[in-house]
C-alpha cells in the first residue's frame, strides 16, 4: 500500500515547486497544505513537527523526511518508489 504524501507549502517558494514538479514527473499525488508565512503559530507547530523551519517539509504516512534536497536526493539514489510502496 502506497504512503500518503503531504507537502506543506508557501506561495513564491522556488523549492516548493521544484519538490510538487518532481513528484508530478514520478506520477505521485500527494496533498498540498499552504502555509500562511505571517502566522506564527503554525510555523511554530510546524517546527514543532519536523524540526524544520524551512519550506517545503515533506511528509511520507506521518514521517518527514525533509525538504525539496532531500526529496530529490532519495530520487537521484533510485529510493522514492521503494520508500513510498514499502510498509
Amino acid at each position: 500500500m502506497a504512503k500518503k504524501i503531504t507537502i506543506y507549502t508557501m506561495d513564491y517558494c522556488p523549492y516548493c515547486v521544484r519538490a510538487k514538479q518532481l513528484l508530478d514527473r514520478r506520477g505521485y499525488n500527494y496533498e498540498e497544505i499552504k502555509i500562511d508565512p505571517n502566522n506564527p503559530q503554525i510555523w511554530a507547530k510546524m517546527e514543532e513537527r519536523s524540526g524544520m523551519k524551512t519550506l517545503p517539509q515533506i511528509f511520507f504516512d506521518q514521517k518527514c523526511i525533509g525538504g525539496y534536497s532531500d526529496l530529490e536526493a532519495i530520487d537521484k539514489r533510485g529510493e522514492l518508489t521503494k520508500l513510498l510502496e514499502s510498509e
